[in-house]
């Protein structure tokens, strides 16, 4: 199992880690999401691509850095 750590600077809030959290979630291969406001980062366990992982940052309207 692979681990994948972002930082997505953009995070203000807690609807932040949510609309994060609910993409992510949904990527073929996580086994795990864990997103942090404090240190605007999300680490995701599993064997997603970190590609597909980038692109639902997207689709949740933020950008990982």
């Amino acid at each position: 199992m692979n681990e994948l750590l972002l930082s997505v600077p953009d995070m203000s809030c807690d609807h932040c880690v949510r609309a994060i959290s609910s993409e992510v979630c949904q990527v073929s291969g996580v086994a795990d999401v864990d997103v942090q406001l404090p240190t605007k980062t999300v680490r995701v366990t599993g064997s997603a691509s970190e590609a597909a992982v980038r692109e639902a940052i997207a689709e949740a309207g933020y950008e990982a850095a």
